[in-house]
């Protein structure tokens, strides 16, 4: 079992306590490697070496271009280890190969790809007179210092989301990776500094959140703060920023409606909750957990769903014929089991799953793929995220009833729509008030395409072009062109009208 080492400052480096922090696989239950225990002290000396980097050091001052082709060297290194990183990512978080080596990893790269160009493009508006007696410009700069925290579902892919429109506009970063998940992370620093990143411009500390994060949060030398995680840790960031009046960018919870009218094509829509739902475990904010059907076809629906989930393979995730891996930790996975026992008290029906493997796969943080009906939309389990296995199946009459279900939760982050008439896809597409809406589909989105939510999901984007203005400031810079010492205006302060 190997102990990994933090980067700070470009020096790859152990906790000033000399700590260290256990990586488990969720699969086996086993120790798979080891992190330092980082510390407030640790942190600082992090938010210092990012601090000189941007005030002293060459990145923010490099040509945009020059900037990505660093971006193209790590992408070209992770392409290389794409195997290796992969396999850790299952390992380590438990979600499927297939999920790490085909869409996670793969996406992740061609992120850095898309923000080495994108970044060659930000503008803000072109230079006018628009007081006639000088030019305005307006530029677009980098922040500064920004303090990112990542998740645990998606360990590798949330660092790449959050770093790379960070960094490529010219920021220095301090990335606090999950406790449970932080391998990854640290291979793709890795990678970063391979490739020529400058010293102190990316800097990893692995820790515990109250200690680590608090002080990332709290520190005046940090510009900004970045989240991907639950609403309540948004919350707390929210707050612990507010001292020295931080800029913010969170990506939170979320409760995806699926919304299936009467016409829609039902064995797609059977397909689309299996896949939504289930994705990377159930444990993804934008996972299609609430499934809102019109009453007329959901018998139909339901008894085919129930088909397709016994057809869900759950099982070791380093084998490609797994469909459900573990959850990341026996922790979480009691949680979501406390979950079942809610739905059940509060008098939802439990038509399959809810319960741990047994056999060979009782050592793992297991839960089998779940189904609910008979749920109502102000049961917990229908209004709180669950973060696992459990679909909840709603039943509507009418199409404002619909929305009204879909919308009548705290979140606001993605959701889908099944239906073949045009008209109703784009009326609810439109009245649905969530950052990222599918029609016919649910989970693609692409480097291109802004991600982020409404309400208590959050706020400011993930990917696409949006993501490079959350990372800058915009200034408003004024030439005179009259050459003249006394203005037209200046009486207006002092003297009289010349």
């Amino acid at each position: 079992m190997a102990t990994s080492k933090m980067l700070v400052g470009g020096e790859w480096v152990e906790s000033s306590s000399e700590g260290t922090i256990p990586v488990v696989s969720p699969f086996t239950g086993k120790p798979i490697g080891a992190v330092p225990k980082g510390t407030r002290e640790d942190i600082r000396k992090a938010i210092d070496a990012a601090r000189d980097a941007f005030d002293k050091g060459p990145w923010p001052r490099l040509p945009a271009r020059a900037r990505g082709d660093v971006y193209l060297k790590a992408a070209q290194i992770l392409q290389q280890r794409a195997a290796q990183i992969a396999d850790l990512e299952s390992q380590n978080q438990g979600k499927t190969i297939k999920q790490a080596l085909d869409v996670d990893i793969p996406a992740s790269i061609d992120n850095l790809i898309f923000y080495a160009g994108a970044v060659r493009t930000l503008d803000a508006k072109s230079s006018q007179e628009f007081l006639g007696d000088g030019t305005t410009i307006f530029r677009r700069e980098p922040v500064g210092v920004v303090g990112s925290i990542t998740p645990w579902n998606y360990p590798f892919m949330m660092a790449v989301w959050k770093i790379g429109p960070a960094l490529v506009t010219g920021n220095t970063v301090v990335l606090k990776p999950a406790s449970w998940t932080p391998l990854t992370t640290l291979e793709l620093a890795k990678a970063f500094t391979e490739a020529g990143l400058p010293s102190g411009v990316l800097n990893v500390v692995t820790g515990p959140g109250p200690e680590v994060g608090d002080e990332l949060c709290r520190s005046p030398k940090v510009d900004m703060v970045s989240l991907t995680g639950d609403t309540a840790t948004g919350k707390k960031v929210m707050e612990a920023a507010s001292s020295t009046v931080k800029r913010i960018q969170l990506e939170l919870g979320g409760k995806a409606p699926f919304i299936v009218f009467a016409d829609a094509d039902i064995p797609a829509a059977i397909e689309g909750a299996i896949v939504g739902g289930y994705v990377n475990g159930g444990q993804d904010c934008t996972a299609a957990t609430r499934i809102i059907i019109h009453s007329s076809v959901r018998e139909k629906f339901e008894k085919g769903l129930l088909e397709h989930v016994k057809q869900v393979r759950i099982g070791d995730p380093a084998s490609r014929s797994t469909d459900l891996g573990p959850l990341v930790h026996a922790s979480h996975q009691k949680k979501v089991l406390e979950w079942v026992e809610t739905g059940k008290n509060e008098g939802a029906k439990l038509r399959t799953g809810g319960t741990e493997p047994g056999g060979k796969l009782k050592q793992g943080a297991f839960v089998n793929a779940t189904v609910f009906d008979q749920v109502a939309p102000d049961m917990d389990i229908a209004q709180r995220e669950i973060f696992g296995p459990v679909l909840d199946v709603i039943e509507f009459e009418k199409f404002d009833e619909a929305l009204e279900i879909a919308n009548g939760v705290d979140y606001g982050l993605a959701g889908s729509v099944w239906t073949q008439n045009v008209r109703t896809a784009l009326r609810a597409a439109n009245a649905m008030r969530f950052g990222d809406v599918w029609v016919n589909d649910h989970l693609p989105m692409g480097s291109e395409t802004p991600h982020g939510g409404f309400k208590q999901s959050g706020f400011g984007k993930d990917l696409g072009a949006d993501s490079l203005n959350d990372y800058t400031v915009v200034k408003n810079l004024y030439i005179d062109l009259t050459g003249q010492a006394r203005k037209s205006w200046h009486y207006t302060v002092y003297g009289d009208p010349g």
